[in-house]
C-alpha cells in the first residue's frame, strides 16, 4: 500500500479561506478509496472546527521549539489528520494567515518554517509515529520549504508540490533566513533566493521531484511572463517535471438529483424539472417568473481577476436583450455599487445579492440557464464544473481550468456531442458580448440546448477521477 503524507495550511471542513482547503479536504479521502494510506498534516489553529476526538501522539523538538503532534480524523471520513500544536505560533485569533483586522501575521515566515520542519521530521520517521511515507505531497508556499529541506536528507521520500495559485509566493526579507536557521546550502539564486528575498514557493518549485498545478492550461500559462510572476523561467526549465491535473468537485454535495436545498430534483432523464428551480429562483430574487427568458447567473468574488469589469461594460447592451441576470457575490466596493445601481435601473431584469449564501448558490446553479465566468486568469475554477453538473451552460474566457473544462459550441462539437458551453479568447467586453449573443441563438433551439445541457451533465468531474491521475503520478516518481 502506497503511503502519502499530505501537507497543507488549510483543509475543509476544519478551516478554509479558499479553494486550497476544498482540494485538501476532498482529494485525500478520494485517494484513500483507491487504496492509498494517506495522512493529512496541518497546524492546530485556534479557529479549527473539529468534530472528532483528538489524541496526543508525540512531541518533536525543532529549532529548540517543542511541537506536539495531535491526532484526529477528517470529519465524516477515516482519514487521519495530524495537528501541529504549537500555541505561540498557531493558537491565535483570526484565520491562518491574517489577524482579526486582516493584517498578515508578522511572524508568518517563522510559523510556516516551523510547520515545514515538523513535516520533514515526520516524513523521515523521526516524529515517534512509527510511520514513514513514500511520497510527501505539499501544497502552496506555506509548505514550500518541505521539498527544499528534504532534498538534504538521505533515503528521503519523494516529493510532489502543487501550485494552487502562483500569485501567492511567500516572499520575506532575506535576513529572516538567519532567524529561521535555514541551511546555507539552500541560499542561492538557484535555491530559495528570489530577487534578494527569501521565497518559500521556490523551495517547492526548485526541489520537488514533481510539480503539479490545478489544470493543464494553467501549467502552460505559468511558463509565460503574463502568468508567471517572475518564476516563468524556472517553471519552463522544470517543464519536464510539471503537469496539470484538473481539480474535482464533491459530486455528493453538488448533485441536482439529491441536493437538499434546491426546489426540485432532476437528472439527465428528468431535465424538464430544472424549470421548476428556475421559477423558484426568479420568485426568490424578485424577478418576473418567465419560462422563455434565459436567466444568466454569476456567483463570484467581485474583483478584476474574475472579469467583473467586463460584465459591467456589457450590461447596458445585455439588459436591452430579452434576458434576466442573477448575481451573488462580494468584493470591490466600487463594483458592488455599480452592480446595485444597474439592479435599481432594471428591476425586472437584474437581481443582485451582496455577500455569500451557500443555499442560494445551489439554487442559482439549479435555476439559471447560463453561467458567466469571464475570468482574466483562473488556475482551475469550480463554478463552471458545478454549472455543468446542474445543466447550466457556462460562458467562460479561454484560460486556465476554464479552457480545459468547457468545450466551445461549434458546428463540429455539436455534431459529435462534445459541446458543453461557450468560450471566448480576448478579455474584452466585445468578446464577452459576442459569446453572450451566441448563447442566446443556441438557447432559442430547445432541442440543441437540451443536448448541450446533457453533454455537460454526463462528464465525470468527481474527485475519484482526479485522484486516479495523482495516484498515477505517485507511481511514476
Amino acid at each position: 500500500m502506497k503511503k502519502v503524507l499530505f501537507a497543507s495550511s488549510e483543509i475543509h471542513p476544519l478551516i478554509k479561506t479558499g479553494g486550497l482547503a476544498d482540494v485538501c479536504g476532498s482529494l485525500p479521502p478520494a485517494l484513500q478509496t483507491l487504496g492509498v494510506d494517506v495522512r493529512l498534516i496541518m497546524p492546530n489553529y485556534q479557529a479549527l472546527k473539529t468534530t472528532e476526538e483528538i489524541y496526543y501522539k508525540s512531541t518533536i523538538q525543532v529549532n529548540n521549539i517543542d511541537a506536539h503532534i495531535l491526532e484526529t480524523r477528517l470529519p465524516e471520513t477515516d482519514v487521519v489528520v495530524w495537528l501541529v500544536h504549537c500555541p505561540q505560533f498557531f493558537d491565535l485569533p483570526g484565520n491562518p494567515y491574517v489577524d482579526e483586522k486582516g493584517n498578515a501575521w508578522l511572524n508568518n515566515a517563522e510559523r510556516f518554517a516551523l510547520f515545514s520542519r515538523v513535516v520533514v521530521e515526520i516524513a523521515m520517521n523521526r516524529g515517534y509515529l512509527d510511520w514513514m511515507p513514500d511520497v510527501v505531497h505539499c501544497n502552496d508556499w506555506q509548505t514550500g520549504l518541505v521539498p527544499a529541506l528534504l532534498s538534504l536528507e538521505k533515503d528521503r521520500p519523494k516529493t510532489v508540490f502543487t501550485i494552487h495559485n502562483l500569485a501567492y509566493q511567500g516572499l520575506f526579507p532575506k535576513q529572516i533566513r538567519l532567524e529561521l536557521n535555514l541551511p546555507a546550502a539552500l541560499w542561492h539564486v538557484n535555491g530559495l533566493e528570489f530577487n534578494g528575498f527569501l521565497s518559500f514557493i521556490k523551495g517547492g518549485l526548485v526541489y520537488a521531484d514533481q510539480i503539479t498545478t490545478v489544470s493543464q492550461t494553467y501549467a502552460a500559462e505559468i511558463q509565460t511572463a503574463e502568468f508567471g510572476y517572475g518564476l516563468e523561467g524556472l517553471l519552463s526549465y522544470r517543464q519536464a517535471q510539471l503537469c496539470g491535473i484538473l481539480n474535482g468537485i464533491d459530486t455528493d454535495y453538488w448533485n441536482p438529483a439529491t441536493d437538499p436545498v434546491i426546489t426540485a430534483h432532476y437528472d439527465q432523464l428528468t431535465l424538464p424539472n430544472k424549470s421548476l428551480n428556475k421559477a423558484a429562483l426568479q420568485g426568490q430574487v424578485g424577478l418576473p417568473v418567465l419560462k422563455q427568458v434565459p436567466v444568466f447567473a454569476l456567483i463570484s468574488r467581485l474583483v478584476e481577476q474574475k472579469g467583473i469589469d467586463l460584465i459591467l461594460e456589457c450590461l447596458p447592451e445585455m439588459l436591452l436583450l430579452p434576458v434576466q441576470f442573477v448575481l451573488l457575490g462580494s468584493g470591490d466596493k466600487i463594483f458592488q455599487q455599480k452592480l446595485l445601481d444597474f439592479a435599481v435601473l432594471y428591476p425586472e431584469k437584474m437581481a443582485v445579492t451582496i455577500g455569500y449564501n451557500e443555499d442560494l448558490a445551489h439554487q442559482i446553479e439549479a435555476g439559471a440557464d447560463i453561467f458567466l465566468m469571464p475570468s482574466r486568469f483562473e488556475p482551475c475554477g469550480l463554478n463552471q464544473l458545478y454549472s455543468q453538473q446542474y445543466g447550466t451552460v457556462p460562458i467562460v474566457r479561454k484560460t486556465g481550468g476554464l479552457a480545459d473544462s468547457v468545450c466551445d459550441t461549434l458546428p463540429e462539437t455539436l455534431k459529435n456531442n462534445t459541446a458543453t458551453g461557450f468560450s471566448f479568447n480576448e478579455a474584452t467586453p466585445g468578446a464577452l458580448m459576442e459569446a453572450i449573443k451566441r448563447s442566446l441563438i443556441v438557447f432559442s433551439d430547445s432541442v440543441v440546448w437540451a443536448q448541450l445541457q446533457i453533454n455537460g451533465m454526463q462528464i465525470d468531474y468527481s474527485w475519484r477521477k482526479s485522484a486516479g491521475d495523482y495516484l498515477a503520478l505517485y507511481d511514476k516518481i
